[in-house]
């Protein structure tokens, strides 16, 4: 056997799971509990309109990172040179559809503009860093720390 022979097949796409889905999926089950707060945060800002609004802006937060996790997915399982377009062009298409799901109701009588505001970049920015304290940034665990065992 020559050592060209002994070399490793090199890893181009991902068989398996996608750990972005993972990643998601936990970041929701995580934060599940703070639905009651949120939507009571905003039943005293806006009252039943505040509660509509925030409960839309708790949609599209949990859309778009299901959304993204599946995009970055599906691109892993093609090739991993397509998670960066996936990553990159996922979001500017995200983007895209946030702002046309907030201009689809803005001018409804139930949308508080405020509350869903607050919430969509509290909820954005709060489960994202939340978030980082379970993600593994490792090539031996991609998605989440494993579990301590004791």
């Amino acid at each position: 056997m020559t050592a060209v022979e002994n070399r490793p097949t090199p890893v181009d796409h991902l068989d398996g799971p996608s750990p972005a889905l993972s990643v998601a999926m936990d970041m929701v089950k995580r934060s599940i509990f703070l639905l009651p707060v949120v939507v009571l945060v905003g039943a005293l800002i806006g009252g039943v309109e505040g509660v509509a609004s925030v409960v839309y802006a708790l949609a599209i937060v949990t859309v778009n990172f299901f959304l993204a996790a599946w995009l970055i997915g599906k691109a892993a399982q093609i090739n991993f040179a397509l998670v960066f377009g996936a990553a990159l062009g996922g979001f500017g298409l995200r983007l895209g559809l946030i702002f046309l799901a907030i201009t689809a109701v803005a001018g409804q009588e139930w949308v508080r503009i405020v509350p869903m505001g607050i919430t969509l970049i509290v909820t954005h920015l709060g489960l994202l860093v939340w978030e980082l304290r379970y993600v593994s940034a490792s090539m031996a665990y991609p998605g989440l720390k494993p579990k301590e065992h004791r």
